[in-house]
């Protein structure tokens, strides 16, 4: 599969046969009079307040004030002002005065959590290299075993235990890992910090024993050399949480004279690689929110020169993989939803590509794999999630699903010469499904469907897609769930969720926690709000830059539109959005705070001006792309201004909070949550809960451990209970 991080590309004129999106059928229901709805109020202890510096800087000839600049440690990413702490500390004392009490409604909703959880669970296998591997938990565990099974000699070996990794550690992240061709040597990446630096470790696996070659301060992605001599890696610049090279480091020398294979000095880019499905070529790639350059170099000779695919000056995004002396390149150069193009690989320069299948406004073509007999592209139509496979003779078909909402991917096939291709896949009432198709007679084969010990009945639940009308007339895709019984009355609660940002959709997706949320009379919704990829790249470009607005107005009409259609009341709505969707959280907060029973900020992305201001983050010049760079230009100072939600809290009443962040988080750094919850408490007129969670001893991606991630998400859904009065 493409290994590309942003990759949001679409393609292609193809003659697809699709269902028509669902229509979406007013139910005639008489709503119920409204209900009071009553606050989950502040505690009956004083709340933490932050201090007020002040701090002035001037842009453009305006001045720009920031009071709590000063929760930001100067000497970052060093984090040891005592003040800083001090105030990070009374917030989480303050947010274990409000779980105390709770101890047993959230101690009630980790163990539905964990009843749900196969705690022996076990992958599917897949073949690579003479070897089957597969993982599997232990009972307990938070972390998996890694094992791989000779198949000449049947015999079986754990070659990574992660559970034995992550001892002693409070926090423990396997990144990657990658078996040499040769099948002797193992190399992994590991985080133990939670800042997303990883440390590479080599393994001898015939002898145990570990290697002397152990780098530091790496990307998460590792590879080896066709010969098994070398393994190719991503050095990170130094306290900037960016792949400034690709190197390749021969075993045994030393780490001084690894050889850079490719290296970008402008840090708008973000460095990855990875090896076509051929295994022909290695990937080199530099890219941001819209722009692509590829360079490959045959894997039989990572020395010499790479070679270009298509300039980054050319502004669009593309991405490759190869089979049979050709490349296979999905591009939107000459349309928005992109085409498939071919060009061989003796020759692939740009001018050389040939278009295979044109781009459309129907199709969207998002990813492909390359095997030795066919290919499989995955796109959408209408928002639809399809697979098609297709062979390179030109013939074409599409894997059939059952259900009218669901999402499907491209799954883990490591072998070129493979006779099936594995899918992903899944819906808001499915669990998580793993199916294999045959490349030749087409069929269909379930491999695996997770499990969920204390039973789930998928025929009492029920999901479907309406379309909601923006205030622009734009109509915006729904997706929802609920236990059959539901009524829409508005007498029940709603929780919807939202994201929008990078491209990135949240796609019809189970959640084994949610059932917590629908068995207790509330309907799950997802807004697929403009700022994804939904309904095609346009739909991507829609949300960003100067339309970012649409993304909050989507979201905010989509509530609006539940609200009118008897879905909830007013005001019993509850929302929650992570990172780019945590400032999407505040911006709704600020925009229609009346329409919110209670909001969970996580990780989130809310003082966007003064991090796109500050160049010496390491993602804010990459970033500068999705939201524009207002140290150059007034017009997106004034812009990122207007909405940005850290900047425009006002004095007035707003619903119940929760707040989340990760003190060694690099992707939204501690302050951007804890400034917000600063500026919150001072201005707030009401009485409402605000809390804050810091997690300080973690990132971005808050505990490790599928049970640690578990006891976080019990102490959040106890926040949207008691919110909502409801208590057991």
């Amino acid at each position: 599969m493409i290994k590309h991080a942003l990759l949001f590309t679409a393609v292609s004129g193809l003659l697809i046969a699709c269902k028509p999106a669902p229509d979406d059928k007013k139910t005639e229901l008489k709503p119920v009079p409204k209900m009071t709805l009553n606050r989950l109020q502040a505690l009956p202890i004083e709340a933490p307040k932050a201090k007020t510096v002040l701090h002035e800087a001037e842009y453009h000839g305006i001045k720009y004030s920031d009071p709590y600049h000063w929760l930001k440690d100067q000497s970052y990413p060093v984090i040891d002002d005592e003040e800083v702490l001090s105030y990070l500390n009374e917030e989480n004392d303050y947010y274990q005065a409000f779980l105390k009490p709770n101890e047993e409604l959230k101690n009630t909703l980790f163990e539905e959590f964990k009843g749900r959880v196969d705690e022996q669970e076990v992958s599917v296998p897949w073949t690579e290299n003479g070897y089957e591997y597969s993982w599997f938990y232990e009972p307990g565990q938070n972390y998996r075993n890694w094992q791989r099974r000779n198949l000449t000699t049947g015999e079986t070996e754990v070659f990574l235990n992660e559970s034995s990794l992550a001892k002693d550690h409070e926090y423990f992240v396997l990144s990657d890992w990658a078996v040499s061709p040769d099948n002797r040597l193992l190399a992994y990446t590991v985080d133990t910090e939670g800042d997303e630096k990883y440390q590479l470790f080599i393994k001898d696996m015939k002898t145990g024993l570990m290697l002397g070659d152990t780098l530091s301060n790496v990307s998460g992605d590792v590879t080896f050399s066709a010969d098994s001599n070398a393994v190719i890696y991503g050095q990170l610049q130094k306290d900037r949480w960016r792949t400034e090279s690709i190197k390749m480091h021969i075993l045994g020398t030393d780490v001084s004279k690894d050889k850079i294979l490719f290296a970008d000095p402008d840090d708008g880019y973000f460095l990855s690689f990875y090896y076509t499905s051929s295994k022909e070529f290695l990937v080199l790639s530099a890219s941001q929110a819209e722009v692509t350059e590829l360079h490959v170099l045959p894997a039989n000779n990572l020395n010499s020169k790479p070679v270009l695919l298509a300039s980054r000056d050319r502004e669009f995004s593309y991405s490759a993989d190869h089979a049979h002396g050709k490349f296979y390149i999905i591009a939107n150069d000459t349309h928005v939803n992109s085409r498939l193009a071919t060009v061989e690989d003796k020759a692939p320069a740009y001018g050389n590509w040939q278009t295979l299948i044109a781009g459309s406004d129907d199709f969207y073509l998002q990813d492909i794999q390359t095997f030795e007999s066919t290919m499989i592209m995955k796109g959408r139509v209408q928002g639809e999630d399809q697979i098609i496979l297709f062979d390179y003779d030109g013939k074409q078909e599409s894997v059939p699903f059952p259900e009218d909402v669901f999402s499907a991917s491209i799954g883990t096939n490591s072998e070129f010469t493979q006779s099936y291709t594995r899918i992903n896949y899944r819906s808001m009432v499915t669990p998580d499904s793993v199916y294999d198709v045959d490349l030749k007679t087409k069929e269909l084969t379930l491999r695996k469907q997770d499990k969920i010990p204390s039973g789930y009945d998928k025929s009492q639940y029920e999901s479907k897609r309406i379309m909601a009308p923006a205030r622009d007339g734009v109509m915006v895709p729904v997706t929802i769930v609920y236990k059959k019984g539901f009524k829409q009355d508005g007498s029940q609660p709603l929780f919807l969720y939202g994201y929008g940002a990078y491209g990135s959709t949240v796609s019809p997706r189970f959640s084994t926690m949610r059932l917590s949320l629908l068995d207790r009379g509330f309907a799950f919704a997802i807004a697929h709000v403009r700022g994804s990829d939904m309904m095609g790249y346009q739909w991507y470009l829609d949300g960003k830059l100067e339309k970012r607005e649409n993304t909050f107005n989507d979201f905010v009409d989509v509530a609006r539109h539940l609200v009118n259609e008897n879905y909830v009341q007013e005001g019993n709505i509850s929302i929650s959005g992570r990172s780019a969707g945590g400032e999407l959280m505040g911006a709704v907060v600020l925009q229609a705070p009346e329409l919110w029973r209670s909001v969970i900020l996580g990780v989130p992305f809310v003082d966007v001006l003064n991090t796109m201001l500050d160049a010496t983050l390491p993602l804010t010049p990459p970033e500068w792309q999705e939201w524009g760079n207002p140290i150059e230009s007034q017009n997106y100072f004034e812009i990122i201004k207007s909405y940005s939600p850290y900047d425009n809290i006002l004095q007035r009443e707003y619903p119940p909070m929760l707040v989340t962040g990760g003190l060694h988080d690099p992707r939204v750094t501690y302050w951007e949550p804890a400034k917000w919850t600063a500026r919150m408490r001072a201005n707030k007129t009401d009485n409402n809960l605000l809390i804050m969670r810091m997690n300080m001893g973690a990132g971005h991606f808050a505990n490790s451990g599928r049970y640690g991630r578990l006891k976080d998400y019990a102490e959040e859904y106890a926040f949207t209970l008691l919110a909502h009065e409801i208590s057991e």
